[in-house]
């Protein structure tokens, strides 16, 4: 169980309404002319002008700026952006193309793959089973997988590699954290041996990965990747579901979320984005992948697997934002999603945003705004995907954003921070010197 360690301006002292304003920002660039409303509009978005949320129009003009340079340097094809706050709409912009190659413009309805903020929603999910008292954080896994009782640890050896018993079990606590060590990948075959076929589904990956080696003993470092694929088949094996069916009755049914989908109908093809990846002079970009329908798969990821569009995670992380609650619909109570927004791993560093950061269950968390890439505040909440997307959610502020596009590698871009820094600049009424308190966990391990 964890103990109090330092304090820190994390979010949510209300019921979650969250001690501010709430600001969601979804951009979509158009190379030809910005188009706000391009596609199936969402007429059931709440909607209102900057200024009735203490924004500014004129200073919010600098996001869709932002996503048109990108654009006409060709460093992405298109983008849609999306800003809310105190629950309301005050900016849905699509930009650019949705395919390049086929001159098809973006549109705020894109579907896009959302690759690793598929993440947080499979948090939730598990979240949503262990308010209804299934488990305890500090459960281990192999009540649910035998198989990962008396795991080992990957050890040097001089000439060889050896292996030493865990030091302790892989908890609940450790999957949803990034601490547990665990692998989805399988033993590679003998030197000659067959290759493995791809497992059908998530639970064929995680039994044939049973017998791997942990990176480190539980608890003791932070490692980002695989640890969701066992949030998300605990998901399976608690509910007796599967995490498609899970997903959709108890998350994106409720939400309104209508065009979250692991397999995306073949009727919303024409919605779907395509994916670029850098080449050339510059990092100027070309078509990695063009829309098409997809066989639908049975399996379920943790890690990513999802696609989404702005709107449907506008109201998934306006929910979170809520304290749990959309529309009526209460996914999650206040007290859980502050669970979830403290930092579980103490100080150990989350590697892949640099210093600034921690880490909860299932997001990453701002814990030094001065240290820390994206311009929020201390204690908001975010996470983003391989390929460009990202969200985020600032409960000082009360404001979120969303920003979404297709791009196999962005590491020369800054343009997803650069989105946090423009939206930021735009508030004209903050609520900084009203921040909620936020305490830092750190482990007894």
């Amino acid at each position: 169980m964890p103990i109090p360690g330092g304090t820190m301006n994390v979010p949510f002292s209300r019921p979650l309404r969250f001690v501010g304003a709430l600001a969601v920002v979804v951009a979509v660039a158009l190379l030809s002319p910005v188009s706000r409303i391009r596609g199936a509009e969402d007429d059931t978005l709440p909607r209102a002008s900057p200024e009735d949320v203490g924004m500014s129009s004129e200073r919010l003009q600098r996001v869709g700026a932002l996503m048109q340079r990108h654009i006409e340097e060709n460093l992405l094809a298109g983008t849609v952006s999306l800003i809310a706050r105190h629950g309301k709409v005050v900016h849905l912009e699509a930009q650019g193309f949705r395919d390049k190659d086929a001159g098809v413009p973006m549109g705020t309805d894109t579907i896009f793959t959302i690759m690793s903020m598929t993440k947080p929603i499979v948090t939730v999910a598990l979240m949503s089973l262990f308010e209804e008292g299934h488990f305890l954080l500090d459960d281990p896994i192999s009540k649910w997988l035998p198989a990962y009782a008396d795991k080992t640890v990957r050890r040097a050896g001089g000439a060889r590699t050896v292996s030493e018993p865990a030091a302790r079990p892989v908890t609940v606590r450790h999957v949803l954290s990034h601490t547990s060590g665990l692998s989805i990948r399988p033993p590679a075959p003998p030197r000659g041996g067959q290759a493995r076929t791809r497992p059908a589904t998530l639970a064929e990956a995680v039994d044939r990965a049973a017998d791997v080696p942990l990176a480190f003993h539980p608890g003791d470092e932070w490692q980002y990747g695989a640890s969701t694929d066992y949030v998300a088949i605990l998901v399976e094996k608690i509910s007796g579901m599967s995490l498609d069916d899970f997903l959709r009755e108890r998350i994106f049914e409720p939400l309104g979320m209508q065009d979250t989908y692991y397999n995306i109908p073949e009727s919303k093809v024409d919605q779907v984005a395509a994916v670029y990846r850098p080449s050339g002079p510059g990092n100027t970009i070309a078509l990695f992948r063009a829309p098409s329908y997809r066989e639908p798969t049975q399996y379920f990821g943790g890690q990513a697997g999802l696609s989404s569009t702005a709107a449907d995670y506008f109201r998934f992380h306006q929910m979170m934002l809520n304290g749990g609650e959309l529309d009526g619909a209460r996914i999650l109570s206040p007290r859980t999603i502050n669970l979830m927004v403290t930092n579980h791993i103490g100080d150990k560093l989350v590697y892949i945003r640099g210093p600034g950061y921690g880490f909860g269950l299932g997001y990453g968390i701002v814990m030094d705004s001065g240290l820390a890439n994206d311009h929020l505040s201390p204690g908001s909440f975010l996470w983003g995907g391989a390929w460009g997307t990202v969200a985020w959610v600032d409960p000082v502020e009360d404001i979120l954003g969303v920003l979404m596009m297709q791009i196999t590698s962005y590491r020369h871009l800054t343009v997803r921070q650069d989105f946090s820094t423009v939206t930021s600049q735009a508030i004209i009424e903050t609520n900084r010197h009203n921040p909620p308190t936020v305490m830092g966990y750190k482990s007894v391990y």
